[in-house]
């Protein structure tokens, strides 16, 4: 038998190379969601491993600023307490975390979540800004108040249903500060978690929630926020949160 003959005994015919073809095909199709899910998974985990960084450089923080954190320590000793008197916060959102630079390793991919659109800023200095963050903050929470909401994923939005945005959090980067009812009817996006999200608990522990836990076994059973700016408390007990 010459070579050309066994080389043509041994290839594909069409037939099988168009079998083998949709075979890859079906097996795409098949495990596609299989993967899709495992990396969503993926980036939930990462982003709950981000705020517990966010928990322990809070901690940090306090611990050499007299036990308190940013937002509850005056300007003249490191924090920015006296900016709680604004009407709105979010402009200016993203000093919480470059306060805070040295207390995250000088990483500002702490405070991204690889699921967010956004991308990290090469530092925390001149570079930085709210469109580097994808964390809200809890204006009133602490660690006298383990349950306290102190943190979360910025994919939360009013509403009883999950929009395809960033809910309370705008696109471009100006912030928002928002009064969340306790009782309220606010859920996750489907942005960056697919209706699901993580939160940051006063003790510096980390939660993954979906919306109905959320409201029920974390906002609902919230400390209500009291320093409120003057002629701006909320007619129902409410929480105070700054979204990037």
């Amino acid at each position: 038998m010459t070579s050309r003959a066994m080389r043509f005994q041994s290839a594909f015919t069409r037939i099988e190379l168009l079998v083998l073809m949709v075979i890859l095909l079906v097996l795409a199709a098949l495990l596609s969601p299989a993967l899709a899910r495992a990396r969503s998974k993926a980036r939930l985990i990462y982003c709950d491993n981000n705020l517990k960084e966010f928990g322990t450089a809070y901690r940090l923080w306090a611990n050499d600023h007299g036990d308190l954190v940013p937002l509850q320590q005056t300007r003249s000793n490191g924090g920015w307490n006296e900016l709680l008197t604004r009407t709105n916060l979010g402009p200016i959102y993203f000093t919480n975390f470059s306060i805070m630079h040295a207390e995250f390793g000088e990483s500002p991919k702490l405070v991204i979540c690889p699921a967010d659109e956004r991308r990290p800023a090469p530092d925390f200095t001149n570079h930085f800004s709210n469109l580097n963050v994808s964390y809200f903050v809890g204006v009133s929470a602490n660690d006298i108040y383990p349950q306290s909401i102190a943190g979360g994923d910025r994919n939360l939005g009013p509403g009883p249903f999950p929009t395809p945005d960033y809910g309370y959090s705008p696109s471009n980067g100006i912030g928002n500060d928002v009064a969340v009812p306790l009782a309220g009817t606010t859920c996750w996006t489907l942005k960056m978690h697919s209706g699901t999200g993580n939160i940051l608990l006063g003790d510096g522990s980390a939660q993954q929630t979906s919306s109905t836990s959320f409201r029920a076994d974390w906002l609902r059973n919230a400390t209500p926020t009291t320093n409120w700016p003057t002629g701006h408390v909320p007619s129902v007990p409410s929480i105070r949160l700054v979204f990037p």
